[in-house]
């Protein structure tokens, strides 16, 4: 920018941002200072500014979706590698006599105590990552201090075959509480961490994790159906 016409261009132009609330343009060396709601990415200050504001940086941006797509492919791997650790650990508890029922219970099992394992490596931090998202977490702290016992007792109750219907019943009722916040989350296009598993692993919030909340879910209502029938 070289003189008042380019900072109010610039302005003009910035301030109609969804992501910026205030900006402080200094013409002496060129800076702009940002005040933002939510994450201002490179690629879409490029396609409301002229490639004069920002030279340098227009090569380097041009393909961020695919930067970006391979980052949180890298960030998710623990989730994926843990899931296949978690399928073959059922596989193997049904080596003898597979059943598919028996499957999904060890299953569900296994995936509440190893997943309440990571919870527990930040027992401290976990609560107010939880609570971005998840609504009975934003409203009661004790509760999200009390969400990884609670994993770890369905995960006991299941894997010793006590009290199922009430386990899928509570299952059903905790997972559909979470699953609306990451849903809202995700149309609300936030930028957060996940808290599935704790906050040892920065993992984003993606829609692996409504997948893996879905996948819980139907396999509650699937048991449960069993059950009681």
């Amino acid at each position: 920018m070289t003189c008042e016409a380019c900072v109010s261009s610039v302005t003009e132009k910035l301030i109609h941002l969804d992501e910026v609330e205030d900006l402080k343009i200094n013409l002496a060396n060129g800076n702009v200072e940002l005040e933002v709601s939510k994450t201002l990415t490179m690629k879409k200050l490029l396609k409301v500014l002229p490639p004069k504001y920002i030279p340098s940086l227009e090569s380097k941006y041009e393909d961020t979706s695919s930067l970006e797509s391979a980052s949180k492919l890298k960030q998710l791997f623990p989730l994926f590698l843990i899931f296949v650790y978690l399928i073959a650990g059922a596989v193997l508890l049904q080596k003898n006599t597979f059943r598919v029922s028996n499957f999904m219970i060890d299953f569900m099992g296994l995936f509440f105590i190893v997943f309440s394992f990571f919870k527990f490596l930040d027992y401290k931090g976990f609560p107010s990552a939880f609570a971005q998202y998840d609504p009975l977490a934003k409203r009661s702290a004790f509760y999200g201090k009390a969400y990884p016992f609670i994993e770890t007792l369905l995960a006991l109750m299941l894997l010793l075959r006590w009290q199922l219907t009430f386990v899928f019943i509570a299952t059903i009722v905790i997972l559909s509480i979470t699953t609306i916040g990451v849903i809202y989350t995700l149309f609300d296009k936030k930028k957060i961490n996940c808290a599935c598993l704790g906050t040892a692993l920065n993992l984003p919030m993606t829609e692996a994790t409504l997948i893996e909340n879905i996948i819980m879910l139907v396999m509650a209502v699937t048991m449960l159906f069993y059950q009681l029938g």
